[in-house]
């Protein structure tokens, strides 16, 4: 290994976004063995960072390399409100997958670790459960540690996106958090938050594109359009920027379909427009179909591409997907943006391996 790498492990990776956000942060973070059960996005993980992924079960590895941070996300869906539907043996199932990855952190005996997931989870029985073992545990009780839900748009990610975080550091007594804001009004210089207009702009308001293909550059064409029926073009037409399913009634009741006729409250980012000078809202894995959210373009009357969806997720253009359209999409919806991740790189980092703060740690041990 390289002088200065800061060796990685990521579990339930996805695409790898967060570890992009480690990569991105500049400080020697390189995965070198990553697990996710979902094929597309293991050959996705696999063809940007060229390290050894385990594509299957996290049960089936017996052990895992040294490393000195593990970071990943166990699947939330049974924690999540979009998993509700779930049974209660599969939602079990899942729920524990982050027992999995406490075997790993047993096993690696990291510097730090990282677990990402959905808000919900920071309320759940498991957290308790986690939080009562970094006290008991006599591994874990070597970590400090802090958490809380952050928003990816204070770190700017163009997108309000909530996530809970957890990080522990090996040797301190806590974790001083949040990792400090970067955008917003709770930053420092109160730098304005990034909006669609400054990450989508430059894009073609009407892709000349239907897949996904390659350019002169070697970047990969994820700014392709799709086919709307011309009833679908008629109600894009009605909804006008940050409008919803609300405007299409009032603008143009004939094209109301019937299963919103009798639903006159209700959410509102079904059916909805997108501002140019916000962030987005969440982008989720169906962020192609304006019917599930707030996914039309501010202004050209189509749903968002999938380019423009990786770039609010903060994805460069240079990243490749590898699968499906459908298969991209889920990966792009999935991922932790690589925005937010760099910001809690940096905040790893600075705990765990900048070398003045390790030196007064370790000085701190003896006296």
């Amino acid at each position: 290994m390289a002088r200065g790498v800061i060796r990685t492990v990521d579990l339930f990776a996805g695409a790898g976004g967060l570890s992009l956000g480690f990569e991105l942060a500049g400080k020697g973070f390189k995965p070198v063995f990553a697990v996710e059960i979902d094929d597309a996005a293991a050959r996705t993980f696999k063809h940007n960072f060229d390290c050894h992924v385990h594509s299957g079960p996290i049960e089936d590895v017996e052990a895992f390399p040294s490393a000195d941070v593990i970071i990943g996300g166990p699947p939330c869906q049974g924690f999540s409100p979009l998993g509700r539907d779930r049974d209660d043996v599969s939602r079990a199932q899942l729920n524990e997958l982050w027992q999995q990855y406490l075997r790993a952190v047993h096993q690696i005996k990291p510097r730090a670790f990282v677990i990402e997931n959905v808000p919900e989870f920071q309320k759940s029985a498991q957290f308790a459960r986690l939080l009562q073992l970094m006290h008991t545990d006599p591994e874990l009780k070597e970590y400090g540690y802090g958490y809380s839900v952050l928003n990816a748009a204070d770190y700017g990610v163009p997108q309000r996106r909530r996530r809970g975080i957890f990080v522990a550091v090996r040797g301190v007594p806590q974790v001083p958090w949040p990792p400090p804001p970067t955008h917003g009004p709770g930053s420092p210089d109160k730098r304005p938050y990034v909006t669609l207009r400054d990450t989508i702009a430059d894009l073609p308001a009407y892709p000349e594109h239907t897949d996904i293909g390659y350019d002169e550059r070697g970047h990969q064409l994820l700014h392709f359009r799709r086919n709307p029926t011309a009833k679908s073009l008629d109600r894009y037409r009605a909804i006008p920027e940050g409008g919803n399913r609300f405007d299409l009634a009032k603008n143009r009741p004939d094209l109301l379909p019937d299963c919103w006729k009798n639903k006159p409250t209700g959410t509102t980012d079904v059916m909805g427009r997108l501002w140019w000078d916000k962030p987005s809202y969440t982008i989720r894995t169906e962020f192609y179909k304006p019917e599930k959210g707030r996914y039309l373009h501010p202004t050209a009357d189509r749903p968002i591409t999938h380019r423009e969806a990786a770039r609010l997720q903060s994805f460069p253009d240079h990243f490749i997907f590898e699968g499906s359209k459908i298969q991209v999409g889920r990966q792009i919806g999935n991922a932790v943006p690589p925005g937010l991740g760099k910001a809690i790189a940096e905040h790893v980092y600075n705990l765990a391996f900048d070398p003045e703060r390790t030196d007064e740690v370790e000085s701190d041990r003896l006296f």
